[in-house]
């Protein structure tokens, strides 16, 4: 997926930078090779001097000597920064979810040659889709980065309440009975929202033009994503993968050209009072991959904002990939109790359905 570019010299950052911090590469879940995966120097990170660096031709081409080092040498820090970014935090082991013995449909990666072309189709949709609005982003923002973030994260919200919205209509016809989507969706909307007032403190949302761009874009984006999570869930939330994944790239840039600066400024109110707030189970909720309270990020300065904002993100993907697989999703403060047969008649049944076509078969199926 195309990484946008983020200048070095971020809006409201006194100057440009000097220095840039050492890269780390993005986690598993991020493509690899990295489209926007340079090197800051060619010359300096292979320690070849500019003689050794000359063209040669392949057919009919022009390529530089050395770039078959460059790219083994990218593969061998990629390999070892994703192993450091996944033993920062304690994942959360999860088994099977209830009743995945009982119907392999929701608790198991249908077979290969079931998900074929459709999945692909999907698939390769989204990331042109997604590929063609950062192209657009690029071309309007350049180096406004804060401009860029409210954008971002005025549309990173739409998603979870179109999904909210949809699984609310499909409890009201009866068609689904499972807490913990709506849960954990309403979670990440928060998450988002407290993203969308740091940017705004920063200033991001000063200009007419971006208020406009941010919340009409997001007008739209709203009744295309209901669309397609009653067409698909599972392609709408590999289309939500997409967005949350160049988000991740988008910050993990923007923090290694302007680390040293970020790290003199204070951080934002909105910021301190979101990190930094006793109750955390909103924040515990979305991170469907970690055990509760494992993670409480610091907030010391700028710097330290922008990399909670960029882990976030990452916590977003990892949910996403999770929701695509059909019942896969449990909220992490959820337990396994165990009923009594005296207390089984209370227990609600977990309808649930993959969009709006398989919502109608199952209630004409029941009633019959």
């Amino acid at each position: 997926m195309a990484v946008a570019s983020v200048s070095a010299s971020a809006s409201h950052l006194p100057a440009a930078l000097s220095s840039n911090p050492s890269p780390r590469s993005p986690p598993s879940f991020l493509p690899t090779p990295l489209r926007a995966g340079r090197l800051s120097a060619a010359t300096g990170g292979l320690g070849l001097s500019p003689a050794v660096l000359l063209l040669t031709r392949k057919n009919g081409r022009r390529f530089p000597l050395g770039a078959t080092a460059r790219t083994q040498r990218e593969k061998a820090e990629l390999e070892t920064d994703v192993a450091a970014v996944e033993e920062s935090f304690p994942v959360r082991e999860t088994g099977a979810p209830e009743g995945a013995a009982d119907n392999d449909d929701d608790g198991a990666l249908p077979p290969a040659e079931d998900v074929g072309w459709v999945v692909r189709l999907e698939q390769s949709f989204n990331i042109f889709l997604t590929d063609s609005i950062i192209t657009i982003l690029d071309g309007l923002y350049g180096d406004r980065n804060y401009a860029r973030f409210f954008v971002l994260e005025t549309i990173a919200r739409v998603p979870y309440f179109a999904f909210i919205s949809v699984l609310h209509m499909y409890e009201t016809f009866g068609w689904w009975r499972r807490a913990d989507y709506i849960k954990v969706h309403f979670a990440e909307s928060m998450n988002e929202f407290h993203h969308l007032l740091i940017m705004e403190e920063l200033g991001g949302n000063s200009e007419l033009v971006d208020r406009f761009l941010a919340r009409f874009s997001a007008f739209f984006y709203y009744f295309m994503t209901v669309a397609m999570y009653m067409l698909s869930p599972r392609m709408a939330y590999h289309f939500s993968e997409c967005v949350e994944r160049h988000a991740y790239s988008t910050y993990d840039k923007f923090l290694k050209l302007n680390g040293e600066e970020l790290k003199k400024l204070p951080a934002p109110e909105a910021a301190i009072n979101y990190y930094m707030n006793e109750d955390l189970y909103l924040f515990d909720e979305f991170q469907t991959s970690r055990v509760p309270c494992s993670r409480r990020p610091k907030v010391d300065n700028l710097y330290d904002v922008f990399v909670n904002i960029r882990d976030d993100e990452a916590e977003h993907c990892k949910t996403m990939k999770a929701c695509q697989t059909h019942g896969n999703l449990r909220s992490p403060h959820s337990m396994e109790r165990r009923v009594d047969e005296t207390d089984a008649e209370c227990v609600v049944p977990e309808n649930d359905c993959e969009g709006i076509m398989d919502c109608v078969k199952k209630s004409l199926t029941s009633e019959d």
